[in-house]
């Protein structure tokens, strides 16, 4: 039996799908799983090096993309029924269909037959091996903070602040002290959790505008640039109105120059020196202002008073421009299309298209960037009557 499973015989396709079509498909059997004791591109590339093609029924019927349940499968066959290695999203199933039960025969000894096997056939699977194309998957960054600044919003917009509504006056008597403690305790966990958000969808979108720039040069960048490290990272590096205005220079597809003298680019870039403000505590007075003061000597001369609301949350409201926070989303997104609008119709659209897919593919032999897999992987188990799953 220590060459049960490098010895089985390839069974024709032809011949498989009129087993299936007769309902002559063994009833007993058992099937098998695996993740990473055989590593699935080297299964695939010793298989088709020993056996040629994927012959099984799942390869003729699958879609031609990668977005299957089943990507690959080999049917054999010898004196006890047939057998189907086949490769899924998660995992590697061995489909034994027939007279297996009682043979001793178990997924190690499978796994340590195929595994020696390798050495017998090593020149053609390094060989075929060397045909195929390898691609990096990566998270799509522009995609990742897309997510995190909708999210953001999604609880924002949950907390339904409204502080014109919420607004507490000043209590003056006992009882209106005591509703005033018990609702100024809802208000500021409430507005706490708003304040909290604005502030990082403040800092998070000029970084959505700017993660699109950056994507276009990857994906767009010309080949002398792509080539060249010291010019890509150059590309890249560059302060984001250099960067924008050079898009036509460093990348390909663009109709003409952007205009970052347009009222599109000037509201974004104001955005971004706020940002910048913002995350690195620049203290300037004009922005962080709540109000002025006069003095005489130590005596505080109010110019009007103020009350608990505007002192606290009114003020920390104010200091993240909780009021403006979804008007500068649409600035933000009006100057990706103001952008967009500059590209090729077909290379617009591709663009358009990529920005939304959260996981893409890059290869590196080539330059080239693609989806690879679809967002959403399915998976399934199926068992054949009077089966054991050993």
């Amino acid at each position: 039996m220590d060459q049960y499973f490098v010895n089985l015989e390839l069974v024709p396709t032809s011949c498989i799908t009129k087993i299936i079509a007769g309902g002559l498909l063994p009833k007993n059997g058992m099937i098998w799983e695996f993740t990473n004791e055989i590593k699935p591109v080297d299964l695939y590339c010793y298989l088709h090096a020993k056996y040629g093609k994927p012959n099984g029924v799942q390869t003729l019927l699958k879609n031609n993309d990668s977005d299957n349940l089943i990507h690959w499968d080999w049917t054999f066959a010898n004196e006890h029924g047939l057998i189907t290695v086949m490769g899924l999203n998660f995992r590697t199933e061995v489909h034994l269909m027939g007279d297996f039960k009682g043979r001793g025969l178990s997924l190690e000894m499978f796994i340590q037959q195929i595994k020696s096997d390798f050495v017998n056939h090593g020149k053609e699977i390094s060989i075929f091996k060397k045909s195929l194309e390898k691609w990096t998957q990566f998270v799509n960054p522009h995609h990742r903070i897309r997510r995190a600044v909708d999210e953001s919003f999604r609880q924002l917009d949950a907390l339904d602040l409204n502080p014109s509504a919420d607004r507490v006056a000043s209590p003056k008597t006992i009882d209106e002290s005591n509703e005033f403690r018990d609702r100024w305790l809802g208000l500021s966990a409430r507005y706490s959790a708003g304040i909290g958000l604005v502030f990082g969808l403040r800092a998070m979108l000029p970084v959505l505008a700017e993660s699109f720039i950056n994507f276009l040069i990857f994906s767009l960048a010309k080949p002398e640039v792509k080539s060249n490290e010291r010019l890509f990272n150059a590309a890249v590096r560059q302060a984001i109105d250099i960067r924008v205005q050079s898009l036509h220079l460093n990348c390909l597809g663009f109709q003409k120059p952007i205009d970052y003298t347009a009222a599109e680019c000037k509201q974004f870039h104001t955005l971004m020196n706020d940002r910048n403000d913002l995350l690195h505590g620049n203290v300037e007075v004009s922005k962080l202002s709540i109000g002025d003061i006069y003095f005489q000597e130590k005596t505080p001369l109010f110019i009007e008073y103020d009350d608990v609301w505007s002192i606290s949350i009114g003020a920390s409201m104010n200091s993240v421009r909780f009021a403006t926070v979804h008007s500068d989303h649409e600035i933000v997104e009006t100057f990706i299309e103001y952008i967009i609008g500059h590209l090729e119709s077909n290379v617009a659209a591709q663009i358009r298209h990529l920005i939304t897919i959260p996981y893409l593919g890059f290869n590196s032999a080539t330059g080239r960037l693609g989806v690879l897999i679809p967002e959403s992987i399915a998976d399934f188990r199926t068992y054949h009557s009077a089966e054991t799953k050993e």
